[in-house]
């Protein structure tokens, strides 16, 4: 059973008074929080979706760390998880917004990561095909080109649902392209399919693809599962720092998961990402937001993201797999306890 968050943030420290002493000591070593981002914005603005937007755009962690003195360092990347892995590497990030495939390959590949909370659970994912191709099943794609970001939660999700179809990546040409590349490769027929965002249905709406399906219409398989990590040597060194950091974003969580304010969250996700309201409410319409941000690493959530590692290694998009119980930051595991 999950304790309360004052619990959880309360094992992160010593005692109270030595807690605070060891706080205000790191606080005065620390100067900066880098965190690295997938850019998942279709225009000049910055936007990771999701929690990201919401921190950002209420300036809530900049504001709980301003009377020590540590500013924020907000860092996107295009290249997404595959770049933000290698940043990681060399040291260049403290904390990471990530789908659950990139997150899982840099543990699996000896990144130091630890696991700090879900970001998102059970997020939609679309096929989209040329008009007319008469693609309507993931078996009609079987010797076709499809466009995904391999290396991201995107690659994970056409597997995982390729699987529950009894198919895998073998059973059609893969594309590597990011998310932008191949929704212009779509629109300029130069693939036949690809498997991404609801950015998919802007296309749809131009006569340039067909939405067949979403992972919805598969019963939820190869819907994606993002999560918060951080860099071992960041979280063991600051913990008082992880856990403030980590009150403070439940603050951008309790909003982002109040359904009255599912309007103002597509409004505000439009503006970062440049994508029509229309397009995301039409892909929010069936999905609350307090079903898909919640923060907790509940076993339900953990359960899922196990899921994801043993498909991973099964597809070999990684080396060696392990347990997810390991891999969550040991405060909040004994928390679970």
């Amino acid at each position: 059973m999950s304790l309360p968050f004052k619990r959880v943030i309360s094992l992160f420290a010593a005692p109270a008074l030595a807690g605070l002493l060891a706080f205000t000591a790191n606080a005065a070593e620390l100067k900066e929080i880098r965190i690295a981002v997938p850019d998942v914005s279709l225009g000049t603005q910055h936007s990771g979706g999701g929690v990201v937007d919401v921190l950002r755009t209420q300036e809530i962690f900049e504001k709980a760390f301003a009377d020590q003195g540590i500013t924020i360092q907000w860092n996107f990347f295009k290249g997404a998880g595959p770049v933000i892995n290698e940043a990681f590497a060399n040291g260049q990030v403290d904390l990471a917004y990530l789908g659950d495939l990139a997150a899982i390959i840099g543990k699996s590949n000896g990144l130091d990561t630890r696991l700090l909370s879900a970001t998102a659970r059970g997020f939609k994912l679309y096929l989209g095909v040329l008009p007319g191709s008469g693609i309507k099943t993931l078996h009609d794609l079987k010797g076709k080109n499809v466009a995904i970001f391999r290396g991201t939660a995107i690659q994970l999700s056409f597997d995982a649902a390729l699987a529950s179809q009894g198919l895998s990546e073998k059973d059609v040409k893969v594309i590597n392209l990011d998310m932008n590349s191949a929704v212009a490769a779509l629109a300029a027929k130069q693939i036949d399919a690809t498997w991404g965002l609801a950015g998919l249905s802007v296309l749809q709406a131009k006569g340039l693809a067909e939405i067949p399906l979403t992972t919805k219409d598969l019963g939820g398989a190869g819907s994606v599962q993002s999560v918060l990590v951080g860099a071992g040597k960041f979280v063991d060194e600051h913990p008082e720092v992880v856990a403030k950091l980590l009150k403070a974003q439940q603050q951008a969580v309790d909003w982002l998961t109040q359904d009255s304010n599912k309007e103002a969250y597509i409004q505000l996700a439009s503006q970062l990402g440049s994508s029509p309201v229309g397009i995301l409410t039409q892909d929010l319409n069936d999905q609350k937001l307090s079903e898909l941000f919640p923060s907790t690493l509940d076993p339900v959530f953990l359960g899922k993201l196990q899921d994801s590692v043993d498909l991973a290694s099964q597809q070999k998009l990684i080396r060696k797999p392990f347990k997810v119980s390991e891999w969550v930051a040991p405060p909040l595991a004994a928390a679970k306890l």
